[in-house]
């Protein structure tokens, strides 16, 4: 078994992890200070690199893992990609070495995609809502209305883009696409 401990600022300490990692039977735990929405721990890649076929992730704690549903399973897939498996001491039913505590991470898994379903119909609604009420939606013009009757004229008399940009304060890229869309 292979330990990860991981806290999220420099002032928490990873000793009480540790000794509960050796406790269990881990050889190697690898350690780690970030903050659990990092999806890049240089540290979590290296153990998961490090479990041998069939080798068990060991945590303390769920939350020394993940923040998230979403990103427990993320982390988990990773570990069974690698040929691991993952298990939790304090969560018994987080243990992917166990008919059960696979079916408990699938009934999360489709708990999660259903919330995710849930999240995406509930915004859609939300927009189309906004769309009918007359809501402009996205990113407010760069170019005032102003600047777009006076990019077409500038354009009517052959300026090129980085000079109507120059004159508008805008840049040359902002004034090929607002040309290309209106133009084209």
């Amino acid at each position: 078994m292979i330990g990860y401990a991981r806290v999220s600022t420099s002032g928490q300490t990873l000793a009480t992890q540790i000794e509960q990692l050796k406790a269990a039977g881990c050889t190697t735990v690898f350690q780690e200070t970030a903050s659990g929405a990092r999806t890049d721990r240089p540290q979590l890649k290296k153990a998961i690199a490090a479990l041998p076929y069939d080798g068990v992730l060991l945590v303390t704690r769920l939350d020394r893992l993940a923040r998230s549903t979403r990103d427990l399973l993320n982390v988990v897939h990773q570990i069974e990609q690698a040929g691991g498996h993952f298990k939790s001491i304090a969560e018994a039913w987080a243990d992917t070495t166990t008919p059960a505590g696979k079916l408990m991470l699938t009934v999360l898994g489709g708990l999660a995609e259903f919330e995710r379903s849930l999240i995406k119909e509930r915004t859609s609604e939300g927009r189309a809502r906004a769309v009918k009420a007359g809501k402009r939606l996205g990113r407010r013009p760069l170019l005032t209305p102003a600047q777009q009757a006076e990019a077409l004229r500038l354009a009517g008399e052959e300026k090129s883009h980085a000079e109507i940009g120059q004159v508008l304060r805008v840049s040359r890229s902002t004034i090929s696409r607002f040309l290309a869309k209106t133009q084209g």
